[in-house]
């Protein structure tokens, strides 16, 4: 397993500790009769889902909520888990509406039911205090690390970072990175410009050449 396979690795185990530690104080609260804020703090996106569902259905819990850009958060501000390489392959950005299904078995399913509104910027790719983000629109939009891993991403490339069209993020999706243009391509590139002008010339030429005689 290499360096970088190893770090995302522990990131996902990190990330997946800390969203259980998260759960385990809602349920706590709950239980205890304390507030959401007391025990995770506000969240932005309470309001969003303040109308959502939460109900069960026969053995399993289903419950809708907004995704915050690394979380689904629902219509008590409860956060929960989403998976990061889910999240990075179904580009999932903040505003997305999302159902999940809790089993018996204790197995979080998620399905995207309500894509907010998109659009694209293109940036390079930096890592800043201990994070990947995408410079665009004179903003550092933070992305999430398996998706830097998922598209095999560099620092200093230029990628496409979907963002929410009408929302104020912290957060974008990587949508593509843009493939790169040496100065050998480019040599290439004219190279072959030159070959088709004098191809042209040449065929202009034998053009006139066959007027003259008359062929």
């Amino acid at each position: 397993m290499t360096d970088l396979k190893k770090l995302v690795r522990v990131k996902e185990l990190v990330d997946n500790a800390e969203s259980a530690l998260k759960v385990a104080k809602q349920i706590l609260a709950e239980v205890m009769g304390l507030s959401n804020e007391e025990v995770v703090g506000a969240d932005t996106y309470k309001e969003k889902a303040a109308t959502m569902v939460k109900e069960s259905v026969g053995g399993s819990k289903v419950i809708e909520g907004v995704f915050d850009g690394q979380n689904m958060v629902d219509q008590k501000g409860s956060v929960y888990p989403v998976p990061a390489n889910y999240a990075s392959k179904s580009k999932l950005i903040p505003g997305d509406i999302l159902k999940l299904t809790v089993t018996e078995e204790g197995k979080f399913l998620y399905k995207q039911i309500g894509p907010v509104e998109r659009k694209a910027v293109v940036g390079p790719l930096v890592y800043n205090d201990g994070r990947y983000q995408v410079l665009g629109n004179n903003k550092a939009y933070s992305v999430l690390l398996a998706s830097v891993t998922y598209f095999r991403a560099e620092v200093g490339d230029e990628v496409t970072l979907i963002i929410p069209m009408n929302e104020e993020s912290d957060w974008g999706a990587i949508e593509a990175v843009l493939p790169k243009f040496d100065g050998n391509l480019e040599e290439e590139d004219e190279e072959r410009v030159v070959k088709k002008k004098v191809s042209s010339k040449k065929k202009k030429e034998e053009v006139d050449l066959e007027e003259e005689l008359d062929i």
